[in-house]
């Protein structure tokens, strides 16, 4: 993975690898969340600088690292995740002569994109196709687009059980809370215990939808005295959107909480989670709510219609379209037994098809296959 932050996409597998008898080295940019996570998960860790941007210099830098780094491990198996970093370590892997190579596709940038840009951020991904062994998607969906856009040979892509990249825990960190839980963020963060709260959680960031929550929420906030919408993330809104980002904190009835490590207690404090995001390979907010019992609105688009059962689960509605998320708000606002209905059925089929486990154990059968083959 390209920076250490991401690290936290695979909590608890690379421990559970380890169970299954395999040795673990991880290698992203230097960062804090590097030690914690050797700490955590038992891996071996090695810390390379690599770039999210396209930076040819320090991008050649970066492979001749990897590189020289999985020269002297000699690994049977790389693992490589996210755009970036799928692009450079399937280059070092391939040089290495790394036997298995195993790209892990979890978005397609380029999907919002036109023009050069499209065809610049298409590119890495045929690379990063081409050189892998084995393409693992996140979903159905996206795996569907990688076939039809001619980035991988459809018998070599492949989606492990029903999706995601690493399930989610619903029985341990992520399930409902007891009433103090949810009355002490509640408190934290100046929110009656009396309102109707609409959460989001995830970067403040134009392809997020944050400029469609913020209209919706205008058009709520009127009908509804009582709402209030709970914003947990990264702000990292373009200069562009300053005025917007300004006028969202400035609001009484808006609380920004900056990222969260203890996010349970923060969807506790939620009713319903808004996810107007404008692409995703496999939404883990979609997960996460789900685990804690929340119905949410999301967008129908690749990777939310995976996660998400329209009219079971949640609700879907049209990417960049804040009349038709408000109105999809409206109506969890105005029935609490739909709230209850959506949010159970969620939990349940988080613990029936996303365990953590079950998705642990197909990638340590995919991993013994793969070698099983060469």
């Amino acid at each position: 993975m390209t920076v250490p932050i991401s690290l936290a996409f695979l909590s608890g597998q690379v421990s559970h690898m380890r169970g299954c008898g395999f040795s673990l080295h991880a290698i992203t940019s230097p960062g804090p969340e590097l030690a914690q996570f050797a700490e955590r998960e038992g891996a071996t860790v090695h810390a390379i600088p690599m770039a999210r941007a396209i930076t040819p210099i320090r991008d050649l830098n970066a492979v001749w690292q990897l590189w020289r780094t999985m020269r002297a491990i000699q690994p049977d198996i790389v693992h490589a995740h996210t755009p970036k970093g799928g692009l450079l370590g399937m280059i070092a892997a391939t040089l290495a002569g790394t036997p298995v190579r195993v790209y892990h596709m979890r978005g397609l940038a380029f999907l919002t994109e036109s023009g050069s840009r499209r065809w610049l951020l298409r590119l890495p991904e045929r690379i990063s196709c081409a050189l892998a062994s084995r393409v693992l998607a996140v979903s159905h969906s996206m795996r569907s687009i990688a076939v039809e856009e001619g980035l991988c040979h459809p018998e070599k892509i492949k989606v492990l059980l029903g999706g995601s990249g690493n399930g989610v825990d619903a029985k341990g960190r992520l399930k409902p809370l007891d009433p103090t839980a949810r009355c002490s963020a509640r408190a934290q963060y100046g929110i009656p215990q009396s309102a109707t709260v609409v959460g989001f959680v995830g970067r403040l960031a134009r392809d997020k939808g944050i400029v469609e929550l913020a209209a919706a929420w205008n058009l709520l906030r009127e009908r509804h005295p009582g709402l209030r919408l709970l914003l947990v993330g990264w702000d990292e809104l373009e200069p562009g959107l300053a005025d917007l980002g300004a006028a969202l904190r400035a609001d009484e009835r808006v609380h920004v909480t900056g990222p969260q490590s203890e996010i349970a207690r923060l969807y506790a404090a939620m009713d319903v989670v808004a996810l107007p995001t404008y692409r995703e390979g496999f939404p883990n907010v979609a997960l996460e709510a789900a685990a804690m019992a929340l119905p949410i609105v999301a967008t129908s688009v690749p990777g939310c219609v995976d996660a998400v059962q329209d009219g079971v689960t949640g609700t879907l509605v049209p990417a960049r379209d804040a009349t038709a998320l408000a109105a999809a708000l409206e109506r969890y606002l105005s029935d609490p037994p739909l709230r209850e209905r959506h949010g159970e059925a969620g939990r349940r089929r988080v613990l029936t098809s996303f365990r953590q486990e079950a998705i642990w154990d197909a990638i340590a059968a995919e991993y013994r296959s793969l070698l099983g083959s060469r």
